[in-house]
């Protein structure tokens, strides 16, 4: 690390966390059952227009034989799980989602 942080500077970041909620998907033991790419497809469908929304804001699909995804969504867990109970990919098992409470940092992103 060539960045020297105080402790001033970390508690003037901590300050400023808020709450999110984290997504945690999966791979299933559905993944490759008849009619999954049509699944799959209405599963980025509703992902993206969650982001869209605002509902979801930091999608990121993973290249992994187990981990399908992470969604940093915008709203309380417990709505979050409820949202992502009704992924078409989580109903048909093809995914299993979890959802954690997080924090986040005003401002933060990913590089363009």
């Amino acid at each position: 690390m060539s960045a020297h942080v105080t402790d001033e500077q970390i508690r003037a970041l901590a300050a400023t966390a808020k709450p999110y909620s984290v997504a945690l998907l999966r791979w299933g033991p559905e993944r490759t059952m008849d009619g999954a790419d049509a699944i799959e497809l209405e599963h980025q469908r509703r992902m993206v227009s969650l982001r869209a929304e605002g509902v979801i804001a930091i999608l990121c699909p993973v290249a992994s034989d187990t981990m399908a995804g992470i969604a940093i969504m915008t709203v309380p867990t417990e709505e979050a799980t409820q949202i992502m109970a009704g992924d078409p990919c989580v109903r048909a098992g093809m995914m299993r989602c979890e959802v954690h409470p997080c924090h986040g940092f005003p401002g933060d992103a990913l590089p363009a």
